[in-house]
């Protein structure tokens, strides 16, 4: 049996860095039924700045693909600050990630995989993985990846 994510948390050795603010008008997380959303999160080091950069440009798809699973760890952050326990999420449902790239960086894919193979671990491999969309775009303060999500929780 899978262990708990906050177990597996603790076995992979694991830190997770701080949950960042809101920067906008918006809810962190909102929990509707049995299902928890989570707006937009960018990638957060442990001392609170945010990881920046352009794939394609300052960034090559493998420092891309770290600041996508930071961002998965700023994610379980901001879950564990404003909604209580990791343990109570039952699976990934769906993942945006959105890269901040070039117009000819063709490897989005590649770069969330970073998020969805940290999420694997955690909630192994039947409920870490969900269904996914991974795009190009500007992002804001030029942070390196942005991934919102949706996940089911625990009747």
């Amino acid at each position: 049996m899978q262990s708990l994510p906050t177990k597996r948390l603790e076995e992979l050795n694991i830190q997770l860095p701080p949950a960042p603010p809101p920067a906008g008008v918006y809810k962190p997380i909102l929990v509707v039924d049995n299902f928890l959303y989570v707006s937009g999160q960018g990638p957060i080091n442990m001392d609170g700045s945010k990881m920046v950069g352009r794939a394609g440009d300052d960034l090559d798809k493998d420092q891309a693909k770290l600041a996508a699973r930071q961002v998965g760890l700023t994610m379980l952050s901001t879950i564990s600050t404003h909604f209580g326990s990791l343990d109570k999420i039952k699976r990934v449902v769906k993942v945006l990630g959105m890269v901040n790239c070039t117009p000819d960086f063709g490897n989005q894919p590649y770069v969330i995989n970073g998020f969805s193979e940290l999420m694997a671990d955690v909630f192994g491999e039947d409920n870490g993985i969900g269904v996914r969309s991974a795009v190009g775009m500007m992002l804001p303060g030029n942070i390196a990846v942005e991934i919102e999500a949706m996940f089911e929780l625990h009747p």
